[in-house]
């Protein structure tokens, strides 16, 4: 029996997200997008709501599909409003289209989100050696700082615990326990 870190264990979709994708360094934009949306969302939430949903997440935002969600207009925000598959909060998901158009704007200056985001981190990685779920931090310096960066550029809903949550998500940050067979694993692919 494989060791995991102890918060994935819940159930075989908390399972399944920690085994194959959580800390997996994320290079592709639209990918990139999906997690950036689905963590504005979980603010104030737990992760295992948010993956509940993820299906119908995808459905009702036309698969994360920035220059898709940057054109919803008035009907469509109302739309999802109303779709109960999903996390109905208007203001999260207005924030949804302005930082499409926002993560658009990133693009075109950057060449793609992946090189903006990743260029906090030197374009690899920081691993952690956290031995229990007490030791990880919701929030750093480095989230603080990527945090207040989208907000001057006009963001919403990317508080620093959110950044955190993302960075860990995309692989930005390795906070796989040590004892976690997906520790080393992440590392190497």
């Amino acid at each position: 029996m494989c060791e995991r870190c102890n918060w994935s264990t819940s159930n075989e979709l908390m399972i399944k997200y920690h085994d194959e994708e959580w800390g997996v360094p994320l290079h592709d934009d639209q990918k990139l997008f999906e997690f950036f949306v689905l963590e504005g969302f979980q603010a104030g939430l737990s992760w295992q709501i948010v993956l509940n949903k993820r299906e119908n997440f995808r459905r009702a935002f036309d698969h994360f599909d920035p220059e898709m969600v940057a054109r919803y207009d008035d009907k469509k925000l109302e739309e999802l409003v109303e779709d109960k598959s999903i996390i109905r909060n208007k203001q999260k998901i207005a924030a949804c289209v302005n930082n499409a158009q926002r993560f658009l704007e990133i693009q075109k200056e950057f060449g793609s989100f992946d090189r903006y985001i990743w260029g906090f981190v030197d374009y690899k990685p920081i691993v952690n050696e956290f031995k229990s779920l007490k030791e990880l931090p919701a929030k750093t310096e480095l989230s603080d700082r990527i945090s207040a960066d989208l907000k001057k550029r006009g963001f919403k809903f990317v508080g620093s615990t959110v950044i955190y949550a993302h960075m860990q998500a995309t692989g930005m940050v390795n906070d796989h326990l040590v004892h976690c067979f997906r520790y080393r694993e992440v590392q190497v692919g």
